[in-house]
């Protein structure tokens, strides 16, 4: 009678062994640490901006209530909208992104592709995303504080017409 209890023992010792292997070799899939990431626009190479906000998109949603159906307000999907895309910069002597935002203002709106790229913390791209038709719709020089010790940052505003994510 203690046999079989025996082997009923061992059986479940060896379930979990085999379970406990499996669930051991299955990988683990971490967060993005929100401070690994470049910005990649055509055309220009400046260092990447110390932050990023915006990125974004949002279907407008309208209202419709039918004739024979007074108390049930009805959704439809509208048109998109994007961003904007703020990046700030720590100031240097490049001037690439407000050369292309100055020539906005002087008639000449330039729109490119705009990739963000998120890495992992040993450099590889892990996730992408292509903002469309992007351009700087407006810019923000520096606070400067004779007491400060912050570093001076520029802020660019980008609106864009269309988002895709990649990986």
């Amino acid at each position: 009678m203690g046999h079989p209890l025996v082997l009923l023992l061992l059986l479940i010792i060896v379930l979990i062994l085999i379970v406990g292997g499996i669930l051991m070799t299955v990988s683990r899939k971490d967060p993005l640490r929100n401070c690994r990431f470049r910005v990649e626009i055509d055309g220009i190479q400046q260092a990447s901006p110390c932050q990023i906000s915006g990125i974004g998109a949002a279907i407008e949603s309208i209202e419709y209530r039918e004739g024979a159906d007074p108390l049930q307000v009805r959704q439809l999907g509208g048109l998109p909208k994007y961003g904007p895309l703020v990046l700030k910069y720590g100031l240097t002597t490049s001037k690439e992104l407000y050369d292309w935002f100055k020539s906005g203002i002087e008639g000449k709106v330039e729109p490119r592709q705009i990739s963000i790229v998120a890495s992992d913390l040993e450099g590889n791209d892990m996730a992408r995303w292509n903002l469309l038709n992007a351009w700087p719709a407006k810019y923000q020089a520096p606070d400067f504080n004779g007491k400060g010790n912050d570093v001076a940052l520029e802020t660019f505003e980008i609106v864009y017409e269309g988002l895709e994510r990649e990986t």
